[in-house]
């Protein structure tokens, strides 16, 4: 067993990996080298804790087989899942992390073995009261957005009528119990304030993910992380384990900055997502009417596109979440190695909530080799399109600055438009996942390749090499 100076010395030598996991986790060239580092200082806290002094010895197969089983059912799940099914999985993965802290928070409450007086005893409550509040948010809230994620509950947003004075009529009543839960004169007093609460906290981050719509969920993704590294700190201090509070710190404050920078990019404000979010999610198809007063839709086929691409210069690639749909994004490597051996300078351009989670976009084509210094971000492409021959937009909405009716209007897009011929890939007309109608199918210089993204991809690719 180890002893506490040094589990101190785990703890810090674990502390300082995340922080390099984090900055590694920054770049895609060093992501690798950051989840390494994640890894090894997750492995040496773990030990730490189990051969710390606080594990006693009757304790110790209990905590081996638990590691052993979720190692297992986590090791089983990286296997099987699909890169497709990644958002979904990110968030489910939260959802654990909130029980877990509520679970703790009970657990710390009824626990006799430490008494606390005084001052000591009202820290330690609203610790665990904080620690559950939180828990029970990202916990509800994360199973919504895994469902709305996976297809199982509608994208489209539900917004109940007087939603914020419901939201703010549950936060006075929060704090109410909070106050009758630290005056509680013992456990069994302050267990039915502590009850009504959680129940309050799990109403609340369902209503707060349901009134959310298709195209914030990226950001929803975003906020759960943030949330749940904040129930993990809670967690932490109600343990006293250090180590918790840093980790947990660490995940919330990154979660919280990228959630800031992607509204940012959205031009969208944090609270504004919060209140409910834009888009339907319903996946409506444009009535004839509204179709024939926007202009008139070409269609293109897999040859012509093939054309167009073997007689251009520079081409800009868009994915979205519908390359993740069809698993086409090796088609789409190999696409981009034949115009490259051609001579055609190809680029691959990266909205900020493009698929469903941040880095979505980011993640498939670097699993399919992309080499790192062709994908650019937004800001970073965006000039070029004057420039560019062909640009391709496979299963994304870059829905055109210019129409102050849409859902979207105001949120800074890569604009495609611009380029000398843009064509739209998608299996039809409707508006898709994020329920947003798209101008930009009707304009003179699009064209459209309906069908299966990766079989369309694939005749493109074919006639490329004839």
């Amino acid at each position: 067993m180890l002893s506490s100076n040094l589990t101190t010395v785990a703890y810090l030598g674990a502390a300082i990996l995340f922080i390099l996991s984090l900055g590694g986790l920054s770049n895609p060239e060093t992501s690798r080298r950051g989840n390494f580092y994640g890894m090894v200082g997750m492995t040496l806290a773990v030990v730490a804790t189990i051969l710390g002094p606080r594990v006693t010895m009757a304790g110790l197969p209990w905590i081996v087989g638990a590691l052993a089983l979720g190692g297992s059912i986590g090791l089983y799940a990286a296997r099987k899942v699909q890169m497709t099914q990644m958002p979904e999985l990110v968030a489910l993965m939260h959802s654990l992390v909130g029980l877990a802290a509520c679970l703790v928070g009970f657990a710390s409450y009824v626990d006799t073995s430490i008494s606390y007086e005084g001052a000591e005893k009202t820290i330690h409550e609203i610790e665990i009261y904080l620690g559950i509040l939180i828990g029970a948010v990202t916990f509800s809230g994360s199973v919504i957005a895994f469902g709305k994620l996976s297809g199982k509950i509608n994208g489209k947003p539900l917004l109940l009528p007087a939603r914020h004075w419901l939201n703010l009529l549950g936060l006075l009543v929060v704090i109410f119990f909070g106050v009758q839960f630290t005056g509680a004169p013992d456990i069994n007093a302050g267990m039915t304030p502590l009850l009504i609460m959680t129940v309050i906290a799990l109403l609340f981050g369902v209503h707060m993910v349901m009134a959310i719509g298709g195209a914030d969920m990226p950001v929803v993704v975003s906020m759960l992380n943030s949330y749940s590294g904040w129930a993990a700190a809670a967690t932490g201090f109600m343990l006293a384990n250090d180590l918790l509070i840093v980790t947990g710190a660490l995940v919330g404050s990154s979660g919280a900055i990228l959630s800031y920078i992607m509204c940012r990019a959205m031009n969208r404000h944090f609270i504004s997502v919060i209140a409910g979010g834009f888009g339907t999610g319903g996946g409506t198809t444009p009535t004839a009417v509204s179709a024939a007063a926007q202009g008139e839709v070409v269609a293109v086929s897999a040859a012509e596109t093939a054309d167009l691409l073997r007689s251009s210069k520079n081409v800009i690639i868009v994915p979205g979440y519908g390359m993740a749909v069809a698993q086409a994004q090796h088609t789409v490597y190999e696409i981009t190695r034949v115009l490259r051996e051609q001579g055609v300078n190809v680029r691959f351009g990266i909205h900020p909530v493009a698929g469903r989670m941040p880095g979505h976009m980011n993640v498939l084509l670097a699993e399919a080799k992309v080499p790192y210094d062709i994908v650019l971000e937004m800001d970073e492409i965006n000039d070029d399109f004057p420039q560019t021959d062909v640009s391709i937009v496979i299963g994304a909405n870059p829905s055109a600055e210019d129409d102050p009716n849409s859902p979207i209007a105001g949120m800074p897009v890569l604009q495609v438009w611009k380029s000398k011929t843009s064509i739209v890939m998608k299996r039809s007309m409707a508006s898709g996942y994020a329920g947003v109608d798209n101008p930009l199918f009707f304009r003179e210089n699009n064209r459209m390749l309906f069908g299966d993204a990766k079989q369309m991809l694939e005749e493109v690719l074919t006639a490329l090499r004839s």
